[in-house]
C-alpha cells in the first residue's frame, strides 16, 4: 500500500505563557489567583491545529498502486508454484533414475558372481582333467607294449629247453616287435651318417686325439639315440676322435 501524506501545522503561544508567569512572580498573587492564571495560560498555550488536509491525487495514486501491485504479487506466487512443481518433477525423475541404476548394479553384481563361480569351476575341472591326463594318457600306448612283455615272458620260460638258435630267433622277433611299436608312434633311431659328429644329435661321452682326422669324428656308438617326429627324444652317446693339438 502507498502512504497518504497528511500535513498538520501546530502553533503554540509561548510568549503569552512566559508573560503570565512573570506577572505572577511580580504581583505575588495567592494560590487561587495563581491557579486561575495558570489555567488561562494552559488554555492559551494549547496546540492549535490550523488545518488537516489529504491530497486527493495522492490518495487515488495509492489505490492505483495497490491495484497494480496485486497482479504482480499473484504472478510471483504463480512463478514460485511453477518452480516448485518443476523441482518436484526433477526430484522424482532423479529418484527413478537412482532406482534404475541400483537395479542395474544388482544385476551386474549377480552376473559377475556367476561368472566368477563358473571360472572357479572351470579351473578346478581343468586341473582335475590335467591330472587324469597325466595318469591315463599313456594307457593306450602301454597297452600295446603288453604283447611284447608276454613274448619276453615266454622266451624266458623256454630258454632252458630251447637251443641257442631258437632262443636268439625269439629275442630277435621281440626286438622287431618293439621297433615296429616305436615306429608306429613316430619314434625312430638316429642313424650315423659318415661318422660325422653332430652336437645337436650326439653326446660325446669320451674323446680321443688323433692325427688321422681334421674334424671331430665318431669312433664308436655307445648308446643309440632316437627322434620323435623329427624332434630329439634322446641323443646318441658316442666316443669321439678329435684332431691332435700341435
Amino acid at each position: 500500500m502507498s502512504e497518504i501524506k497528511v500535513d498538520i501545522k501546530v502553533k503554540k503561544d509561548h510568549d503569552q505563557s512566559a508573560a503570565e508567569t512573570d506577572r505572577l512572580k511580580i504581583t505575588g498573587s495567592d494560590d487561587s489567583d495563581a491557579e486561575n492564571i495558570t489555567s488561562d495560560s494552559n488554555k492559551s498555550g494549547q496546540e492549535e491545529i490550523e488545518y488537516l488536509e489529504v491530497n486527493p491525487a495522492e490518495k487515488l495514486a495509492g489505490k492505483e498502486s495497490e491495484q497494480s501491485e496485486s497482479p504482480k504479487l499473484e504472478e510471483a506466487i504463480s512463478d514460485q508454484d511453477k518452480i516448485i512443481a518443476r523441482l518436484e518433477s526433477e526430484l522424482e525423475a532423479r529418484d527413478k533414475e537412482i532406482s534404475e541404476l541400483k537395479s542395474q548394479i544388482d544385476e551386474l553384481k549377480d552376473k559377475f558372481l556367476r561368472v566368477l563361480a563358473d571360472m572357479d569351476n572351470l579351473r578346478k575341472r581343468t586341473a582335475r582333467e590335467k591330472d587324469e591326463f597325466r595318469q591315463y594318457a599313456l594307457g593306450d600306448v602301454l597297452k600295446e607294449l603288453l604283447p611284447i612283455i608276454d613274448n619276453f615272458e615266454r622266451a624266458l620260460r623256454v630258454a632252458e629247453e630251447a637251443n641257442g638258435k631258437t632262443f636268439r630267433e625269439g629275442i630277435e622277433l621281440i626286438y622287431r616287435m618293439m621297433l615296429n611299436f616305436l615306429t608306429k608312434h613316430g619314434v625312430k633311431p638316429i642313424e650315423l651318417q659318415d661318422n660325422r659328429f653332430d652336437p645337436s644329435l650326439h653326446h660325446a661321452l669320451t674323446s680321443e686325439e688323433s692325427e688321422e682326422v681334421s674334424e671331430p669324428q665318431i669312433k664308436e656308438e655307445l648308446q643309440k639315440g632316437y627322434l620323435i617326429h623329427d624332434r630329439l627324444l634322446r641323443p646318441t652317446i658316442v666316443k669321439v676322435l678329435v684332431p691332435k693339438k700341435n
